[in-house]
């Protein structure tokens, strides 16, 4: 019994031991380690393209281009000679020759037709002046301009044995200024004809490549030609009747006519 008492004092005391200690906190759970993500590449930035500042237009000089203006003030110079001749025509005392009627006669044919030659040249220019594009109205003055020269000419020279020498002179450069001014008109008229001239070329080449480049397009596309069988053709037509021989219609009237009934 003293043995058991002791055992149970001995285990007693070991629990109260036990007791007596502190309870200890169980370690805090730990959370997992997240494995840091990779490093995001820095992308490079692309600007759009800025739009380069237009350049500067150059200018491509052709044979006989001229600006509207300079056409106008090169019509304006004509105007100015026009003035002139007529001017000119002002000073005239062809009742002081001494002319023979056939003469005077010739004179006054080449007077009337100088000055239907200087309004034809006004009308022409003014209407060219209003359109200097147009290569009809550009053609038309430049003709007008070389009608007129021959007929200043021979005025002059009218004047040179009728008159003086120094009103003759006159027409004479009235007319050098002339011709200048038609050769100077020249080159810009030739440009306008020869313009369009080079389109109606350059479309006819375009137009003949085109029905090349199509002809050999289609060229496998077309089957080839199917030979015929030789066949004997059918007239479904009206036939034709026999053509009777003229002895034997002839033979058939006499018999009919012979084969008559007795009386």
């Amino acid at each position: 019994m003293r043995s058991i008492a002791i055992f149970l004092l001995i285990s007693g005391g070991g629990l109260g031991a036990r007791a007596a200690l502190p309870a200890q906190e169980p370690p805090a759970a730990q959370e997992p380690v997240k494995p840091s993500p990779p490093p995001v590449p820095e992308t490079e930035q692309v600007q759009e393209p800025q739009p380069s500042p237009p350049q500067p237009v150059t200018q491509v000089s052709v044979a006989g281009s001229m600006e509207p203006a300079q056409v106008k003030e090169l019509l304006h110079r004509v105007w100015l000679a026009e003035y002139r001749v007529n001017d000119l025509l002002t000073d005239l005392h062809p009742e002081r020759w001494k002319l023979s009627p056939e003469a005077d006669e010739d004179f006054n044919k080449l007077l009337e037709k100088l000055r239907n030659e200087m309004a034809a040249l006004e009308q022409w220019r003014s209407q060219f002046e209003n359109r200097v594009e147009s290569a009809y109205l550009g053609f038309e003055t430049y003709a007008s301009l070389g009608a007129v020269l021959p007929e200043l000419d021979s005025m002059a020279r009218r004047i040179s044995k009728n008159e003086n020498s120094s009103l003759a002179a006159q027409y004479t450069q009235a007319g050098s200024q002339m011709f200048e001014l038609q050769q100077a008109l020249h080159p810009y008229l030739s440009l306008l004809l020869r313009v369009p001239d080079e389109l109606l070329v350059a479309t006819q080449n375009n137009l003949a490549k085109c029905q090349t480049d199509l002809g050999f397009a289609m060229r496998p596309s077309v089957e080839p030609a199917t030979p015929m069988k030789n066949v004997l053709p059918r007239f479904k037509g009206r036939p034709r009747r026999p053509r009777a021989h003229p002895n034997a219609s002839k033979a058939g009237s006499e018999g009919a006519a012979g084969d008559k009934p007795k009386p």
